[in-house]
Protein backbone atom coordinates (compact mmCIF):
# COMPACT_ATOMS: atom_id res chain seq x y z
CA UNK A 1 0.00 0.00 0.00
CA UNK A 2 2.89 2.39 0.74
CA UNK A 3 4.26 1.82 -2.78
CA UNK A 4 0.93 2.62 -4.37
CA UNK A 5 -0.35 5.45 -2.17
CA UNK A 6 2.80 6.80 -0.45
CA UNK A 7 3.95 6.82 3.18
CA UNK A 8 0.97 8.90 4.32
CA UNK A 9 -1.32 5.86 3.84
CA UNK A 10 -0.19 4.59 7.26
CA UNK A 11 -2.12 7.47 8.83
CA UNK A 12 -5.32 6.35 7.10
CA UNK A 13 -5.74 3.07 8.99
CA UNK A 14 -4.95 1.37 12.29
CA UNK A 15 -3.62 -2.14 12.53
CA UNK A 16 -5.39 -3.66 15.50
CA UNK A 17 -3.18 -5.69 17.80
CA UNK A 18 0.17 -4.21 16.80
CA UNK A 19 2.16 -2.57 19.60
CA UNK A 20 2.24 1.21 19.54
CA UNK A 21 4.41 1.71 22.64
CA UNK A 22 6.96 -0.09 24.81
CA UNK A 23 4.27 -1.61 27.04
CA UNK A 24 2.64 -3.25 24.02
CA UNK A 25 6.00 -4.35 22.61
CA UNK A 26 6.99 -5.95 25.92
CA UNK A 27 3.62 -7.72 26.16
CA UNK A 28 3.99 -9.09 22.61
CA UNK A 29 7.53 -10.31 23.35
CA UNK A 30 6.30 -12.17 26.45
CA UNK A 31 3.28 -13.58 24.64
CA UNK A 32 4.97 -14.83 21.44
CA UNK A 33 8.61 -14.18 20.63
CA UNK A 34 8.20 -15.14 16.97
CA UNK A 35 5.33 -12.67 16.45
CA UNK A 36 7.51 -10.05 18.18
CA UNK A 37 10.35 -10.87 15.79
CA UNK A 38 8.12 -10.55 12.70
CA UNK A 39 6.63 -7.31 14.02
CA UNK A 40 10.11 -5.85 14.70
CA UNK A 41 11.23 -6.79 11.18
CA UNK A 42 8.19 -5.01 9.77
CA UNK A 43 9.24 -1.84 11.63
CA UNK A 44 12.36 -1.68 9.43
CA UNK A 45 10.62 -3.05 6.28
CA UNK A 46 12.72 -6.22 6.32
CA UNK A 47 11.85 -9.60 4.87
CA UNK A 48 11.74 -12.44 7.44
CA UNK A 49 14.39 -15.12 6.96
CA UNK A 50 12.75 -18.13 5.36
CA UNK A 51 14.17 -21.24 6.94
CA UNK A 52 12.21 -24.48 6.89
CA UNK A 53 13.94 -26.48 9.62
CA UNK A 54 16.67 -25.99 12.17
CA UNK A 55 18.27 -22.88 13.61
CA UNK A 56 18.07 -19.52 11.86
CA UNK A 57 21.89 -19.27 11.85
CA UNK A 58 21.73 -15.85 13.51
CA UNK A 59 19.57 -14.29 10.79
CA UNK A 60 15.99 -13.27 11.52
CA UNK A 61 15.49 -11.00 8.52
CA UNK A 62 17.14 -9.33 5.56
CA UNK A 63 17.03 -6.08 3.63
CA UNK A 64 18.38 -5.89 0.09
CA UNK A 65 19.56 -2.80 -1.77
CA UNK A 66 21.44 -1.57 -4.83
CA UNK A 67 23.95 1.23 -4.56
CA UNK A 68 25.90 0.70 -7.77
CA UNK A 69 25.14 1.68 -11.37
CA UNK A 70 22.91 -0.57 -13.51
CA UNK A 71 23.96 -4.20 -13.38
CA UNK A 72 25.60 -3.77 -9.99
CA UNK A 73 25.53 -6.40 -7.29
CA UNK A 74 22.57 -6.65 -4.90
CA UNK A 75 23.78 -5.98 -1.35
CA UNK A 76 22.20 -7.32 1.80
CA UNK A 77 21.69 -6.25 5.38
CA UNK A 78 21.23 -9.10 7.86
CA UNK A 79 19.03 -8.47 10.86
CA UNK A 80 18.87 -10.22 14.21
CA UNK A 81 16.04 -9.55 16.68
CA UNK A 82 16.32 -10.16 20.43
CA UNK A 83 13.28 -10.03 22.69
CA UNK A 84 14.97 -11.45 25.78
CA UNK A 85 18.02 -10.74 27.86
CA UNK A 86 20.97 -9.46 25.86
CA UNK A 87 24.40 -11.01 26.19
CA UNK A 88 27.75 -9.41 25.36
CA UNK A 89 28.30 -12.13 22.76
CA UNK A 90 25.18 -11.13 20.76
CA UNK A 91 27.06 -8.33 18.97
CA UNK A 92 30.08 -10.55 18.28
CA UNK A 93 27.78 -13.26 16.95
CA UNK A 94 26.15 -10.76 14.59
CA UNK A 95 29.58 -9.66 13.39
CA UNK A 96 30.39 -13.29 12.57
CA UNK A 97 27.10 -13.66 10.66
CA UNK A 98 27.80 -10.48 8.66
CA UNK A 99 31.24 -11.82 7.71
CA UNK A 100 29.95 -15.32 6.89
CA UNK A 101 27.08 -14.01 4.75
CA UNK A 102 29.29 -11.35 3.15
CA UNK A 103 26.64 -8.78 4.08
CA UNK A 104 27.25 -5.07 3.76
CA UNK A 105 25.64 -4.26 7.13
CA UNK A 106 24.31 -6.09 10.18
CA UNK A 107 21.56 -4.79 12.47
CA UNK A 108 20.69 -6.02 15.96
CA UNK A 109 17.20 -4.99 17.11
CA UNK A 110 16.44 -5.39 20.80
CA UNK A 111 13.68 -4.76 23.30
CA UNK A 112 16.35 -3.84 25.89
CA UNK A 113 19.04 -1.15 25.88
CA UNK A 114 22.57 -2.05 24.79
CA UNK A 115 25.55 -1.82 27.14
CA UNK A 116 28.59 0.38 26.50
CA UNK A 117 30.77 -2.67 25.67
CA UNK A 118 28.17 -3.71 23.07
CA UNK A 119 28.31 -0.26 21.48
CA UNK A 120 32.12 -0.42 21.52
CA UNK A 121 32.07 -3.84 19.83
CA UNK A 122 29.68 -2.56 17.15
CA UNK A 123 31.83 0.51 16.54
CA UNK A 124 34.95 -1.65 16.13
CA UNK A 125 33.37 -3.30 13.05
CA UNK A 126 33.98 -0.14 11.03
CA UNK A 127 31.88 1.22 8.19
CA UNK A 128 30.36 0.18 4.91
CA UNK A 129 31.50 2.65 2.24
CA UNK A 130 28.85 3.16 -0.41
CA UNK A 131 30.06 3.68 -3.98
CA UNK A 132 27.80 6.76 -4.05
CA UNK A 133 29.64 8.23 -1.07
CA UNK A 134 28.76 8.08 2.56
CA UNK A 135 29.76 5.80 5.39
CA UNK A 136 27.28 3.58 7.18
CA UNK A 137 28.11 1.70 10.40
CA UNK A 138 28.73 -1.94 9.52
CA UNK A 139 27.09 -3.09 12.77
CA UNK A 140 24.09 -1.15 14.01
CA UNK A 141 22.29 -1.49 17.32
CA UNK A 142 18.65 -0.37 17.44
CA UNK A 143 16.22 -0.67 20.32
CA UNK A 144 12.48 -0.89 19.84
CA UNK A 145 12.28 2.53 21.52
CA UNK A 146 14.70 3.89 18.86
CA UNK A 147 12.34 2.60 16.16
CA UNK A 148 9.30 4.14 17.90
CA UNK A 149 11.26 7.41 18.00
CA UNK A 150 11.71 7.30 14.21
CA UNK A 151 15.29 6.04 13.98
CA UNK A 152 15.93 3.89 10.91
CA UNK A 153 18.56 1.50 9.61
CA UNK A 154 21.48 3.61 8.38
CA UNK A 155 21.88 2.44 4.79
CA UNK A 156 22.69 4.06 1.44
CA UNK A 157 19.79 6.25 0.24
CA UNK A 158 19.25 4.19 -2.88
CA UNK A 159 16.92 1.53 -4.21
CA UNK A 160 15.70 -0.83 -1.49
CA UNK A 161 14.82 -4.01 -3.35
CA UNK A 162 13.67 -6.11 -0.40
CA UNK A 163 10.11 -6.31 -1.71
CA UNK A 164 8.79 -5.93 -5.24
CA UNK A 165 7.13 -2.54 -5.61
CA UNK A 166 3.46 -2.23 -6.43
CA UNK A 167 2.45 0.13 -9.26
CA UNK A 168 1.40 3.67 -8.38
CA UNK A 169 -2.34 4.29 -8.19
CA UNK A 170 -3.79 6.09 -11.20
CA UNK A 171 -7.16 7.79 -11.07
CA UNK A 172 -9.71 6.06 -13.24
CA UNK A 173 -11.50 8.03 -15.89
CA UNK A 174 -14.73 6.83 -17.31
CA UNK A 175 -16.97 8.04 -20.07
CA UNK A 176 -20.68 7.68 -19.91
CA UNK A 177 -23.52 8.33 -17.55
CA UNK A 178 -23.20 9.01 -13.87
CA UNK A 179 -23.96 5.96 -11.75
CA UNK A 180 -25.77 5.90 -8.41
CA UNK A 181 -22.65 5.00 -6.44
CA UNK A 182 -20.58 7.78 -8.04
CA UNK A 183 -21.82 10.35 -5.56
CA UNK A 184 -21.22 13.95 -6.57
CA UNK A 185 -18.37 13.18 -8.97
CA UNK A 186 -18.90 14.12 -12.61
CA UNK A 187 -17.20 12.23 -15.44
Amino acid sequence: MRDTFGDSVRDAYDVVGQPKDMTGATALAKQDRFQFQWWALDLVNARPYEQKKGADQGIDGRLYFHDEPEGGETKQIVISVKSGKLKATDVRDLRGVVDREQAAIGVLISLEDFSKPMHAEAASAGFYDSPWGGKHPRLQLLTIQDLFDGKKVDMPPVANVTFKKAPKAKPKTRKGKKLAFDGELEY
